[in-house]
């Protein structure tokens, strides 16, 4: 039998679980990470990135499309390319997010979608309405919604045949609570958002088992200081992790810091929420049954003007997080792999650079930009250094 092939990454800042090594070295055996360089290994080639910094693949949980495809509404082929468009932007491991549309057409849509999941093409669904609130729709057809029926609920599980990783619900609205039983008893993550819901209504779901807040602050009632409301129920309740969406439109740079002071590195998913502009450009596209206008990098609703996800791609996250809000490298690792990594139950594979995972890694420049993208041990961006 040949021998796997064998790669030495040397000489960059490696961050792992344990902290950043300078002039550290990765090794890559076949498609996974190596604990130490095998017999063979002098006669392995060494790529010298001295300069540069490797972290881990970075999970995206929360992404509707990129490069002009969608996720929700896309052909196989146009769903893998815009994979592919966010993989060369340093996202290895991603989840497909829905949007509201009747129940047969998400039927249909979980089993397209779970087929790439069982290729290994993605690592889950995200089922993102119809279970929301009107109040707070956001980009969501308001004539599809419907309260979270646990049956309802059920429905879209079973289509999903084991790979639904997420359901955002308004846990406010009739059979939440019980749709939150549901899927926490079924290992799938219920997640707060799109909701109206008070404090006391946010506490009674986190206790009925959700742990996730849908982008935290958007499509939900803003903090009162005597109606508080589900954000402070969210940021201080240990068992939630909140996801941000870190493009510099849908939080103020103070808000993005506020979340992260009071929910800790440990408690944050920095995600993309991304459409299909994302990688692509301005233009007129479609989220679900309804027409958005980016311009500028901002996607708009065009009927009413509401935001309508994002353009966003992880490595723009990861640069912000660091440049502009003053993350540690090891924290903003955190916030994009080893915490959405953890939570999709995918952190015995990928979200660090620990021996035995798959080969799964971003190298970035001094000034944080992606230079190359490795996923199981093949080059997505092969780095062009020396």
């Amino acid at each position: 039998m040949a021998s796997s092939k064998v790669q030495v990454l040397s000489g960059a800042k490696v961050v792992l679980p344990t902290g950043t090594v300078d002039g550290g070295r990765v090794i890559v055996d076949g498609t996974r990470i190596a604990g130490a360089l095998p017999d063979t290994a002098s006669a392995s080639p060494t790529l010298d990135l001295t300069g540069h910094w490797i972290v881990p693949g970075f999970v995206d949980m929360h992404v509707h499309g990129g490069g002009g495809a969608s996720f929700t509404s896309g052909t196989t082929e146009e769903v893998l390319r815009g994979i592919e468009t966010h993989r060369h932007h340093g996202t290895t491991t991603m989840v497909a997010s829905t949007v509201t549309n009747d129940m047969d057409f998400l039927v249909n849509r979980a089993a397209l979608l779970a087929e790439l999941v069982q290729q290994g093409d993605l690592a889950g669904l995200h089922f993102e309405g119809p279970f929301i609130s009107p109040c707070r729709k956001g980009a969501h057809s308001e004539s599809l919604l419907r309260d979270p029926d646990p049956a309802d609920v059920r429905k879209l599980m079973d289509a999903a045949h084991g790979t639904a990783k997420m359901f955002t619900l308004a846990t406010e609205l009739p059979g939440g609570l019980d749709s939150v039983r549901l899927l926490a008893e079924n290992d799938v993550i219920a997640a707060i958002g799109h909701t109206d819901a008070t404090y006391e209504q946010t506490v009674e779901a986190i206790d009925a088992g959700a742990t996730v807040a849908t982008h935290l602050y958007n499509a939900m009632p803003a903090i009162g200081h005597r109606t508080p409301g589900p954000i402070v129920a969210l940021l201080e309740d240990e068992r939630v992790t909140v996801e941000l969406i870190n493009d510099g439109t849908h939080l103020h740079p103070a808000a993005f810091q506020f979340a992260y002071h009071h929910a800790g590195a440990s408690r944050v998913a920095l995600i993309t929420d991304a459409m299909d502009a994302a990688g692509f450009g301005d233009g007129q596209y479609q989220l679900g049954p309804l027409a958005v206008e980016v311009l500028d990098g901002v996607a708009r609703l065009v009927e009413g003007g509401s935001i309508a996800g994002s353009t966003l791609t992880l490595d723009t996250a990861f640069r912000r997080s660091v440049t502009v809000d003053g993350l540690s490298v090891d924290d903003a690792v955190r916030s994009l792999s080893a915490n959405p990594a953890r939570l999709l139950g995918v952190d015995d594979r990928v979200g660090s650079l620990d021996p035995g995972k798959d080969a799964d890694l971003v190298v970035l420049d001094a000034e944080f930009t992606v230079v190359g993208v490795m996923r199981k041990g093949e080059w997505v961006i092969e780095p062009q250094v020396g």
